[in-house]
């Protein structure tokens, strides 16, 4: 088969389309014919070298897939070959094969195309893990969610709002704000002209900017809120004031799904199955693609991403 390979840590120009090992699957797992595969912040910290691989983990980027299962591993219930899937993935997806754990399946939701699917599985997963399990959101708290025109942002607007929340987000210029509140956010502020903070308190913070928001994400929480940190983009570093977090019975979490052990991931994608997908076919959440492009165009595709000018989800298509 095909993958995007990674000949050095660098910049987008070090990705390459070239002809690799097909996977085998093991006990519990199959193998997906990979029809597309989407974008995340994390392959661009792996291509360079941020990001250190879980054991095991296949060496090509791509953190979720749509596909058609084409092999069955030992042990496998439930699928069968020419299954139309949704997967979540460790690695691997940039590829025109991937061996994955039957537990972090899906089937493609009623009403959304196969293409499209590759979309979902990482940013849902990552919403409702973070929102719901651990931050345990709740009907008529506010949420606040960075970057809510990104992949995972675009999920969280909606997500939180189908759960009762009242949602604020922040955006960069006037058509990322507006695509927030068409999502439902019921306040979206430009953080180039506006600060976060003199809007809160917030009960929940979801951010993926890390770094110097630590300080302000904290001083802006509510009694009793939470912090969940699940990016770097600002940083490894921030300022922490722990009376602001003993005062407010504050707490902050750090957390990453991609190292998770299998099964947490299969108890994530069991819920997302149960409680998100039905969102999904009913139109209550709608996915946010801003372009598809050949895999072997995962160069442009970062490119885009490292830009920031992108709306939603990027996907690599494989044709």
């Amino acid at each position: 088969m095909k993958a995007i390979t990674i000949k050095e840590h660098g910049g987008p120009e070090v990705l390459e389309w070239t002809d690799v090992e097909d996977p085998a699957p093991a006990a519990g797992e199959v193998v997906v014919d990979v029809v597309a595969s989407a974008l995340n912040r994390a392959d661009i910290m792996q291509r360079w070298g941020l990001y250190p691989l879980p054991p095991g983990t296949s060496p090509y980027p791509g953190l979720e897939v749509s596909g058609r299962i084409s092999a069955l591993g030992e042990h496998v219930t439930g699928w069968q070959v020419g299954d139309e899937v949704c997967a979540l993935l460790t690695g691997g997806g940039y590829a025109q094969k991937v061996a994955v754990p039957a537990g972090q399946l899906l089937p493609v939701p009623k009403g959304i195309g196969l293409v499209e699917a590759a979309g979902l599985p990482e940013a849902v997963a990552t919403v409702w893990s973070n929102l719901v399990m651990t931050a345990g959101l709740r009907e008529g708290e506010t949420l606040l969610v960075h970057g809510g025109a990104g992949g995972i942002g675009t999920a969280a607007v909606q997500i939180a709002k189908a759960l009762g929340a009242r949602v604020v987000t922040t955006a960069g210029g006037p058509e990322k704000t507006a695509l927030a509140r068409q999502l439902g956010a019921d306040l979206a502020i430009d953080y180039r002209t506006q600060d976060f903070v003199e809007h809160g308190p917030y009960d929940v913070i979801l951010d993926v900017i890390g770094g110097q928001y630590l300080e302000r994400n904290v001083r802006s929480l509510a009694a009793d809120g939470r912090l969940v940190v699940i990016g770097l983009q600002d940083g490894l570093e921030g300022p922490l004031n722990l009376a602001e977090l003993v005062f407010k019975r504050a707490s902050v979490h750090g957390t990453t799904l991609r190292t998770r052990p299998a099964a947490q991931k299969a108890a994530i994608i069991a819920e997302v199955r149960d409680r998100v997908w039905p969102l999904i076919e009913q139109k209550a959440v709608r996915l946010v693609i801003d372009r598809m492009l050949p895999m072997a165009d995962a160069a442009e595709a970062h490119r885009l991403m490292e830009s920031g000018r992108h709306t939603g989800k990027i996907l690599l298509v494989n044709g």
